[in-house]
Formats: C-alpha cells, sequence, structure tokens
C-alpha cells in the first residue's frame, strides 16, 4: 500500500474522532489537560483497533462489525443526550465528559478503524508492517482531534456559540450516534 493511500484511510478514519472532539470541545469545562487526554485516547484506539484488525485478520468481521457499531452508536447519542441536557440547564454542574466517557467515545470512533484493520491490512504478513501503519493512523487521528479541539476553542468565543455551545455538541453528538447506530 502506498504512503499517500494509507495517509487518506486514515484522514477517513479520523473524522469520525474529528467530529467528535469538535462536539466535545464545545463545552466550557473542556480545558487544555482534558484535550491532551481526549488526543491520546482516540490516537491511542485508532492504533490499537486497526492492529487487532490486522492481526486477526478475517476472524468474526461480519458479527463484529455490525453489532459494535451499533453499540458505539448507541454509546455516543447517550452521551449527546447528556451533553444537550447540560446546555439546557442553568445550573452548573459537575463535569460530563470524565475520563471513562472519554475511553468510551475514543473505543466508538474507533470501530471502523478495526474494520479497516480486518478488510485492509490483514493482507500483511509482517506484523511490523501493521504496527507501522497503525502507529500512521493513530497519529493522524490525533492531528484530527487536536484540529477538531482548537476550532471548537475559537468557536466559543463567538457569543452566540458560547451561549448554545453545549447544545449544539450534543445536537451533533446524538446525529453522529443515530447514524453510526443506523449505518
Amino acid at each position: 500500500m502506498h504512503f499517500y493511500n494509507l495517509v487518506i484511510i486514515a484522514a477517513a478514519l479520523g473524522l469520525d474522532a474529528f467530529s467528535i472532539a469538535f462536539s466535545i470541545g464545545l463545552n466550557k469545562k473542556t480545558n487544555r489537560r482534558k484535550a491532551l487526554v481526549i488526543i491520546v485516547v482516540f490516537g491511542f484506539f485508532q492504533f490499537l483497533f486497526v492492529t487487532m484488525g490486522g492481526c486477526f485478520g478475517g476472524l468474526f468481521k461480519m458479527y463484529i462489525f455490525h453489532l459494535s457499531s451499533r453499540l458505539g452508536g448507541i454509546i455516543v447519542f447517550l452521551v449527546g443526550i447528556l451533553m444537550f441536557k447540560e446546555g439546557l440547564s442553568k445550573e452548573e454542574r459537575l463535569d460530563n465528559f470524565n475520563f471513562i466517557i472519554i475511553v468510551l467515545l475514543g473505543m466508538c470512533v474507533s470501530i471502523d478503524a478495526l474494520v479497516i484493520g480486518f478488510t485492509l491490512f490483514s493482507d500483511f504478513n509482517i506484523e511490523t508492517l501493521i504496527v507501522k501503519n497503525s502507529s500512521v493512523v493513530g497519529l493522524i487521528c490525533s492531528l484530527l482531534t487536536a484540529i477538531g479541539l482548537i476550532i471548537s476553542r475559537k468557536a466559543r468565543k463567538n457569543f452566540f456559540l458560547n451561549e448554545y455551545a453545549t447544545l449544539f455538541g450534543g445536537i451533533i453528538l446524538m446525529l453522529f450516534g443515530i447514524k453510526m447506530a443506523i449505518c
């Protein structure tokens, strides 16, 4: 596989993470420390799932993909509902995006990476080649996650977006969850 093909695949996989990161970044409680955790977790799970998919090949390809994408969509949708409810509430609440939620989201946005590993990377016989390609996928996902968080941080400075950012972020997550569960 040519490097530019790998970069295109990695960018396509990372767009899910970009969207989720943008939504999370609209939340006023997303600080730099949490953003760094999100970047690392999302990139790590992209790397891990592509590697696992490449190593295990076609085992359970059909069953794992359909079940896990539905479950991942439901989890993202539920997180969107929590964020939307927080946006409707005028009182300050505890942060809904704790480490466990971030890990769950990281796993949810990486499910398609598992399938890509099954389909594209399972043809590679050398584990080091799988790990190198998976590393590129993980790094590009981390980069796109960082870009999503940076853009959303800038967007929060807009008064209208700042006032309703949590609502918008919740709606985006709910729609994304529905898309994941249906498609």
